[in-house]
């Protein structure tokens, strides 16, 4: 049979308008593909305790689905209960945190004039008036929480749907994935569909596993420091951290925030010193131990896909990236053709070490690192 080699510029074409197709399809169904990817996820963590209730106690399918279900939701129950208690409390100090964020600035003010005698006093008034519409607004602030809760909602649901379907139903896409590919591939996609589920199982539980650690040390920090709600603080920066570099300025913003209006100016720099540190201890302890190097995604393609996350998909797209791009490295790295995508989406490999070797005697060799 004979194939038509087609020039490098129909080649680019294509692929540029497969993309941009590609692009549009996931923004157009963005309410949809959105939570069957998060479906998708959870399925892979949850797959292995819904298998031994299968294996090991017998359960039906869907007994073993139905169990699951419920374990996720009395966490995701668990999680909504702690946010919106601290959040409670949170609300009822905000005149506290409108008082003291006022006198801070007008603090502020005084020591800009008194030492540059710059005159932005308009300027500074203007910005206390937003500070106070912003922290008095009680009818924005439930409005937006609301928007957010309203869209959220039905998010969840269609999330324990394709959850469910996934589950238990994961036999039926298994074979298809496999079935659909010519006979003469059929072994190696089974291979690839295996290793991918796997690797992707153990990425999202070293994913869950990072979020606690840093939840944990950012706790202790912010706790020794003296930082309010420094418990809804950490647990705000372990979400946050699974946006690479991102993440954790939003989160140290935030954390700033709170600790320049709840105790002294002093207290910012601490807490800046104190990310710095878990973000250093994060980098280079727990995301190579926990999470493994072999699905570590360079610092340039994470940011293209922060990018192009937030603007498809939202808030939600932000935090789904990473591991649609892990999982796509995962699977670039075990096609042949698709080989350099994959080694273009990781990290620079370092060059191994040659070794010399000098022969004393026959039988004895010395060898010696370069």
């Amino acid at each position: 049979m004979n194939f038509i080699r087609l020039p490098f510029l129909v080649k680019l074409t294509l692929v540029v308008i497969s993309i941009i197709g590609l692009g549009y399809l996931l923004a157009l169904g963005q309410s949809i593909l959105a939570p069957f990817f998060l479906a998708f996820l959870m399925a892979m963590l949850f797959l292995p305790f819904a298998t031994l209730l299968e294996t090991k106690l017998r359960f039906p399918r869907s007994f073993s689905t139905m169990t699951s279900v419920l374990i996720m939701l009395v966490i995701l129950s668990g999680l909504i209960y702690f946010f919106g208690s601290q959040l409670s409390s949170f609300s009822k100090d905000l005149p506290h945190l409108r008082v003291q964020s006022t006198a801070v600035f007008n603090s502020l003010q005084n020591w800009v004039s008194d030492t540059f005698n710059i005159k932005i006093d308009e300027q500074l008034d203007y910005l206390d008036q937003g500070v106070n519409k912003l922290l008095s607004s009680s009818g924005m602030i439930l409005g937006f929480t609301f928007g957010i809760f309203s869209t959220g909602f039905g998010f969840i649901i269609f999330f324990i749907l394709f959850f469910i379907f996934i589950l238990n139903y994961r036999r039926i896409l298994n074979n298809f994935i496999v079935t659909v590919f010519n006979e003469k591939h059929k072994a190696s996609v089974q291979e690839v569909v295996t290793e991918v589920r796997v690797m992707t199982k153990k990425y999202i539980i070293g994913l869950c596993l990072q979020v606690l650690i840093v939840s944990i040390l950012t706790s202790i920090v912010l706790t020794v420091l003296g930082v309010k709600y420094a418990v809804l603080l950490a647990v705000l920066t372990g979400l946050l951290n699974v946006i690479p570099y991102l993440g954790i300025c939003i989160s140290l913003v935030i954390s700033c925030f709170i600790a320049f209006a709840t105790g002294t100016p002093a207290t910012c720099i601490y807490v800046l010193i104190g990310y710095i540190a878990v973000h250093i201890v994060d980098g280079n302890i727990i995301l190579p131990f926990v999470v493994g190097s072999k699905v570590k995604i360079n610092a340039l393609f994470s940011f293209i896909g922060i990018i192009l996350g937030e603007h498809l998909w939202g808030i939600a797209g932000m935090f789904l990236c990473i591991p649609a791009i892990a999982i796509l490295k995962i699977i670039f790295e075990r096609v042949e053709g698709l080989k350099p995508w994959g080694k273009l989406l990781g990290e620079e490999e370092k060059p191994h070490k040659k070794k010399k070797k000098y022969k004393i005697s026959k039988n004895i060799t010395l060898e010696e690192m370069d």
